[in-house]
């Protein structure tokens, strides 16, 4: 009986021996996401698809012989789901390995904005440092600052979880509010969208990309935060608006921000966003620890392997498959 054939579309930071005893695996290794057409043509003898994020899964390409798709990312809104289903293909993700290192990126994020430390570096490496000066390179304080987190989920309450530490006052906003116990033991307030973003020093997003938050940061919403108020994004970059946040920073609406998603992504190099001094700029690295990449990888090949075999998924998207009539 031949084995079953598996396409991978970029390289993982993991060994593929367990996939390969039961599979033929192919992997696309250049950098960049193998181009649309290249798809096309490999799901019409493969069995199991392992993409990322920057993979399109659409309906033309859920066809076929393929008996499962799994991607390495908690997010699948580039994935047809509907149309899977309606095949009676299993989706997989990764959830809930890479909250706290997206958590931790956030911090890294909001510290490096906050104290300016890409602007210290660009004027040290530019030979400026002359001596200590009591007025160079101020930022604010993140000790007793209000803290607004958008987006209230796993990584949401891990943010706050750290922001604890620094006795800040903090408050999120999300589609509901979470129950007293929850709230009490993160120290957490919940605010309307709009007053978080009146009341807060730090704004810090944590929602998915749906259609109900494209561009929920947009000139508005700017207009109503502190002047010098810092923005971060580990979220991703279709919250925000591009260009309002260009003028926001331009015309020091806000004072700062940091972003590790973009819109699109990659950015542009003609963006005039990569202008700015007020503005960090990092390629989607949120989860980029090694530990939390190799464990995605390795529950992703755990769904790609369970997929191929006819088992339920351990992490699927629409487990309703297994049991609609």
């Amino acid at each position: 009986m031949s084995k079953a054939k598996v396409f991978i579309t970029r390289r993982l930071p993991v060994e593929l021996k367990q996939l390969q005893e039961v599979a033929t695996v192919e992997v696309w290794t250049e950098r960049q996401p193998p181009p649309y057409d290249v798809l096309l043509e490999k799901v019409k003898t493969i069995d199991g698809l392992l993409c990322l994020l920057t993979d399109k899964i659409d309906s033309p390409l859920i066809a076929g012989n393929l008996k499962v798709i799994s991607q390495v990312a908690v997010g699948y809104d580039n994935i047809d789901v509907a149309a899977a289903s309606k095949r009676k293909i299993p989706v997989g993700h990764t959830p809930g390995v890479l909250t706290d290192a997206t958590a931790d990126f956030a911090w890294a994020l909001l510290m490096a904005a906050a104290r300016r430390v890409m602007e210290a570096d660009k004027f040290t490496r530019a030979g400026l440092w002359q001596t200590w000066e009591p007025d160079l390179l101020l930022g604010p304080n993140i000790t007793g600052a209000t803290l607004g987190i958008v987006g209230f989920g796993r990584i949401g309450q891990a943010v706050a979880r750290r922001a604890k530490g620094f006795d800040m006052r903090i408050l999120y906003t999300s589609r509901y509010q979470w129950e007293p116990e929850l709230e009490k033991s993160l120290g957490v307030e919940f605010a309307p969208f709009e007053q978080l973003l009146q009341e807060s020093d730090f704004v810090t997003v944590h929602t998915p990309g749906t259609d109900d938050t494209y561009h929920l940061f947009s000139d508005r919403q700017f207009n109503l935060m502190k002047p010098e108020a810092i923005l971060i994004n580990t979220a991703r970059g279709t919250v925000v608006d591009p260009d309002a946040l260009y003028r926001a920073l331009a015309s020091g609406k806000i004072a700062a921000a940091a972003v590790d998603v973009t819109e699109p992504e990659p950015i542009p190099q003609d963006s005039p966003l990569l202008t700015l001094d007020n503005l960090i700029i990092t390629p989607h690295i949120g989860s980029a620890s090694r530990q939390t990449r190799s464990k995605m990888a390795k529950m992703a090949i755990a769904n790609l392997i369970a997929g191929l075999k006819g088992h339920q998924l351990p992490y699927c998207v629409n487990p309703e498959i297994y049991t609609d009539d």
